[in-house]
């Protein structure tokens, strides 16, 4: 990148024979120059003329500081939002039952595929949040359990219990479950909202619009899914002849170590973990 408008001093000519005015000049002049270059006030160039740009494509003419604004304007993410309109029931107490989306609201590389698999096609840690309205037609409270799978398969620690309330008159019970989790998934993987209620008289409701005052229709379900960050590079420690592990407790994981030779774990209790 080169400053247009601030340009390089003329150095003076140097005499045949060593001269200590003339060195100071040079001095002089130098120090004037790369004065300007580090001085932390704004600098006074007229413009600015870049040899290559990286990062991305530029639009536009000249770029001053007041049509700088909304830093980040460009950047795509992927995210998905969706919902569902429809009443969701449960036929058995001892049945999972995945939560299914018939309305995409928002879609960039996050996609539903078969009524409920909510489907990336970028690798990335994604935040997974919902909001699920429950209804409860019995006199009694009763419990619904949701979690999440991950390509067919339960996620540890994933479950959430809420009690739902029971009918009170004429009116039943509402309860909106609403969590996010944090999940780390690769292209085509695919996550689902499983649930569970202890009794029949629980299920997934949806509401119409309604009116003094006028008030907005509520979905039986709403989900998004947002990527939040790339997946970490798996560190990985190669080593040749013998490796040392030593310190209070120390834990390695198997999986990050590589190579060939002996390893020898050193401290109070060490921990080895197969992963």
């Amino acid at each position: 990148m080169a400053l247009v408008g601030f340009k390089a001093p003329a150095l003076p000519l140097p005499p045949p024979q060593y001269d200590v005015r003339q060195q100071n000049e040079l001095n002089r002049t130098l120090r004037l120059y790369f004065n300007r270059l580090d001085s932390l006030t704004p600098n006074q160039a007229q413009s600015y003329q870049a040899n290559e740009f990286i990062g991305g494509s530029f639009v536009g003419g000249n770029v001053t500081a007041s049509s700088i604004t909304g830093f980040g304007r460009g950047l795509e993410f992927p995210y998905g939002a969706f919902q569902d309109d429809t009443d969701q029931v449960a036929v058995s107490t001892t049945t999972a039952y995945a939560v299914s989306l018939n309305t995409t609201d928002y879609s960039f590389g996050v996609f539903v595929e078969s009524n409920s698999r909510i489907t990336p096609y970028i690798n990335g840690l994604y935040n997974l949040q919902f909001s699920i309205q429950f209804v409860n037609t019995d006199s009694q409270i009763h419990d619904v359990d949701i979690w999440f799978r991950k390509n067919g398969t339960n996620i540890s620690n994933s479950n959430s219990r809420y009690s739902v309330p029971n009918k009170h008159g004429s009116i039943d019970g509402h309860l909106i479950a609403a969590l996010n989790f944090f999940t780390a998934l690769n292209a085509r993987d695919y996550i689902e909202l499983m649930w569970r209620t202890d009794n029949t008289s629980v299920s997934i409701q949806s509401l119409p619009a309604t009116s003094s005052p006028d008030r907005p229709a509520i979905p039986s379900v709403i989900v998004t899914l947002s990527w939040v960050s790339a997946l970490p590079a798996q560190f990985v420690l190669p080593f040749t002849g013998a490796l040392t592990v030593a310190g209070s407790a120390p834990t390695i994981a198997t999986s990050i170590v590589s190579g060939s030779g002996s390893v020898a774990f050193l401290g109070y209790a060490p921990t080895v973990t197969i992963a």
